[in-house]
């Protein structure tokens, strides 16, 4: 997700609101289409900036493997 005002914004997950649905992934850089197919949503680009992103349209929690991401820089 791009943010124009490059204010740092990242989704995080909040407990008692956010759905409890996550994933361990191994990149930074994941993309997320709500895992739906037509009934999903747009795909969007999410980067870890810490340990985890949550997708802002589905609320489905990436979290970085330990040891993993390190070499995701442009």
């Amino acid at each position: 997700m791009r943010d124009p005002n490059l204010t740092g914004y990242t989704p995080k997950a909040t407990p008692g609101v956010t759905p409890v649905d996550t994933l361990e992934v191994t990149s930074r850089v994941i993309a997320c289409d709500g895992g739906g197919g037509a009934l999903g949503h747009p795909s969007v680009s999410l980067r870890i900036e810490d340990k985890q992103v949550t997708c802002p349209y589905c609320s489905r929690t990436f979290i970085l493997q330990d040891g993993a991401g390190g070499g995701d820089h442009h």
